[in-house]
């Protein structure tokens, strides 16, 4: 783990290996920090605020921006680093290293944007607003996206004043270390950004529950989040909660579909499943279902699986044994309950190049049936579930009888069915003929169970910020 901007072994001399989920060899191995370590990393992020905090915001932003140039000239080495730990292919790496400089240079663009209002008061003088820093704030993060998710956490905190606390993913810690190292040379002062690696039950829970972390960036599945507003609601911390989402695809009878297709091959294969906002449920309308499917079906037979290291590789393996247990688990169930048939995939490979890793066929579902979990839960995995659905009434019924609500897609050229489509989908990101892309630039979160606040965005910097009011009379 960082503290204080070095590297120091936890506590309780613990370590825990990092294993490549494609291989099953061991890549590393790191300390097995708990709650002792969280509160050294606490302490240090709370000695460096006041010094952080009075730093000029454009100082702050050119420290960004040397990093992100920093990450740039390094970008085929922490790819390497993130394919290993992760098992992503590595062009997918390559483009989410490339997406943490973006996020970097993003926020140095907003510093400009870090000023409160002015406005008189008749009979009462002026009133200010300031907005100022929180004080020490802590993320925990996922998996699935290690590198682009620190950013997006790491980008308002610091970029605002804040101090932070990052505890990594126990899979995916090396690539956020390695980050967080350049970021040191990039000229972060110590203690502004510091990395606690261990198990959430132990090392997370302390830094929710320690009284001087006012703020807590979380980013996982829904029951965890619950577990993280209920230990921060003790404290009255602000919370970010980003929970995940079971996002529908919409295909309407005019749509293009050779478009459709290549968005839901991306959207949902993308990462082998493994991302918050891919598309895990599609809803498509009877009259081009036949069509539509036919042609999915031979584009996904077409994806090559293997070790993202492997050149010409569309899908790497899942991240660990519990997410390779779970899909197995599903697409067995499926055919146990009869709840839809699947036409292509559905099983381990039996390439040679897929190794001994969690590797998984990317898979094809039709005919589902409504009470499928396939349809009810977040599937973090390379399988996808067709409904057929008679008009756009409903699917949107369909898309919104989930307890999620963080994206979805309508692929249409009817601008009346976009309308309608946005008013009555609940999701706090809707695509039109697209899905999966989230810009730095705009706001990112859900409704219902997938979470509350916003990431990225100017909107963000609210989220970091608090406002103080000063009445003033002359």
């Amino acid at each position: 783990m960082q503290i204080n901007g070095k590297a120091v072994d936890a506590c309780s001399g613990e370590f825990f290996d990092i294993i490549n989920p494609a291989t099953g060899e061991l890549i590393d191995r790191v300390p097995r920090g708990a709650e002792d370590d969280a509160t050294l990393a606490v302490e240090a992020a709370s000695s460096a605020f006041g010094g952080w905090a009075s730093t000029a915001p454009q100082q702050r932003g050119r420290v960004f921006y040397r990093a992100a140039e920093i990450v740039r000239q390094r970008k085929d080495e922490l790819a390497v680093l993130l394919t290993q730990e992760q098992g992503k292919p590595l062009f997918e790496a390559k483009n989410e290293i490339e997406g943490f400089a973006n996020v970097l240079e993003y926020y140095c663009g907003l510093v400009g944007s870090l000023r409160g209002d002015f406005v008189r008061i008749p009979q009462n003088g002026y009133a200010a607003t300031v907005k100022k820093p929180m004080g020490v704030c802590a993320a925990i993060i996922p998996w699935n996206m290690p590198a682009l998710i620190m950013a997006w956490k790491i980008g308002p905190a610091l970029i605002s004043g804040n101090t932070l606390v990052l505890k990594p993913a126990s899979n995916t810690p090396l690539t956020n270390l390695t980050l967080a190292s350049i970021l040191d040379k990039a000229g972060l002062p110590a203690g502004v950004l510091n990395v606690v690696t261990g198990p959430g039950e132990l090392a997370g829970e302390a830094l929710v529950k320690n009284y001087k972390v006012k703020k807590i960036s979380f980013t996982g599945e829904a029951r965890t989040g619950k577990r993280v507003a209920e230990l921060a609601v003790a404290g009255m911390k602000r919370v970010t909660l980003e929970l995940g989402g079971s996002d529908p695809m919409l295909v309407c009878d005019d749509a293009d579909l050779e478009s459709a297709v290549t968005g839901a091959l991306r959207g949902r294969f993308y990462n082998c499943g493994q991302a918050c906002t891919a598309v895990k449920r599609l809803y498509v309308f009877e009259s081009v279902a036949k069509e539509f499917i036919q042609k999915l079906e031979a584009a996904i037979r077409n994806l090559r699986v293997g070790n993202g290291m492997h050149e010409n590789i569309d899908m790497g393996p899942l991240n660990n044994r519990r997410q390779w247990e779970y899909v197995k688990e599903l697409t067995a169930e499926i055919k146990e309950k009869d709840e839809g048939r699947i036409i292509t995939g559905g099983k381990i490979p039996e390439s040679n190049v897929c190794g001994k890793g969690y590797f998984f066929e990317p898979t094809l579902v039709v005919d589902v049936a409504r009470e499928s979990r396939l349809l009810k839960e977040e599937v973090f995995g390379p399988v996808l579930p067709v409904v057929r659905v008679k008009d756009l009434d409903e699917a949107i019924a369909e898309a919104n009888n989930s307890s999620y609500g963080l994206g979805a897609s309508i692929w249409t050229k009817n601008l009346d069915r976009v309308r309608l489509g946005c008013e009555q989908l609940n999701a706090g990101i809707i695509w039109i003929n697209q899905h999966l892309k989230v810009a730095p630039e705009v706001p990112f979160g859900g409704t219902k169970e997938s979470g509350i606040g916003r990431e990225n965005g100017p909107e963000s910097l609210s989220e970091y910020l608090d406002s103080q009011t000063i009445m003033l009379k002359i």
